[in-house]
């Protein structure tokens, strides 16, 4: 009778500690996080983490965001606590989340640590960190289909790519994704997005995802077609050089408005959407 009283007790210590630990995600720090139940009061500083707990259902427990997250439209309604690189701790600290959702190179995580705030860093800059981002907001979540997201995103982005006509293949192309210049390159999500669509990115892997480039180097390599939002067009034509390069000589030249640029520069789960307009703007403007 004692060794059956003790074997409840033991399997109910175990079962205890199961419950208590039940929760354990390593975020892209090398963190592991340690929460006793999926957080339900978040606060996001990263314009794709938003965009990624709403795609996996789980806009309710955001509580704060970023000044950025503008999407889905409901979160423009949540308190704004700065933005990522310059966040207001007292207004993070006074929404009480029980997590917060933050980039890599976010320099507050100490800081909320020190006051209690658990911190998950994710900062996504390909496909493949699109989607273990996915995976580890699915678990911190406890949302268990949240691979299916990704899948979608990436039958969307073949979808864009099957889509466009023969011409198109073999376009060299530049995407600028903000003044510097600071170029999308092969290695970023942009850049994987661009060569998924058949294309060739004049700034290769080895520059690294998102590299500040001399504006000679895209003179030197003369592409056929330029990828630019708006708010980074003007004097654009005016840089040295810049006016004899095949894309403005043509007026190959793509340029997005600003909703159309955050869908372009956001890993997250709009990227089957932003396929889809990089493959519209490579059927309209790609030399034929």
């Amino acid at each position: 009778m004692q060794r059956w009283m003790m074997l409840v007790v033991l399997a109910t210590a175990a079962g205890f500690c199961h419950t208590a630990q039940a929760l354990q995600v390593t975020d892209d720090r090398g963190t592991t996080l340690t929460l006793s139940n999926p957080p339900q009061r978040i606060v996001s500083l990263l314009p794709s983490l938003t965009e990624t707990v709403c795609a996996l259902g789980q806009c309710q427990r955001l509580v704060g965001v970023d000044r950025y997250s503008d999407y889905p439209a409901s979160v423009t309604k949540l308190p704004q606590v700065g933005g990522g690189m310059d966040p207001n701790i007292e207004a993070i600290v006074a929404l009480r989340p029980d997590v917060v959702l933050a980039a890599l190179s976010s320099r507050t995580a100490m800081r909320l640590v020190s006051l209690g705030i658990p911190v998950f860093a994710l900062e996504p800059k390909n496909q493949a960190d699109v989607q273990r981002t996915i995976d580890k907001l699915g678990q911190l979540l406890d949302v268990p289909d949240a691979p299916k997201l990704w899948r979608e995103i990436d039958a969307g982005v073949t979808a864009a790519a099957q889509s466009l006509p023969a011409h198109v293949r073999g376009t060299r192309v530049y995407f600028e994704v903000n003044r510097g210049p600071f170029g999308a390159g092969e290695a970023s999500f942009i850049g994987e997005i661009l060569t998924r669509l058949g294309v060739k990115n004049i700034l290769p892997a080895k520059l690294g995802p998102f590299p500040k480039i001399n504006p000679e180097l895209v003179v030197r390599e003369n592409p056929d077609l330029i990828l630019v939002g708006q708010a980074n067009l003007e004097g654009l034509e005016q840089r040295p050089g810049w006016s004899n390069i095949r894309a403005i000589r043509g007026k190959h030249v793509c340029v997005f408005g600003d909703a159309q640029s955050n869908v372009l520069v956001r890993p997250g789960p709009r990227m089957a959407e932003s396929a889809r307009i990089m493959a519209q703007c490579l059927t309209d403007k790609a030399p034929k």
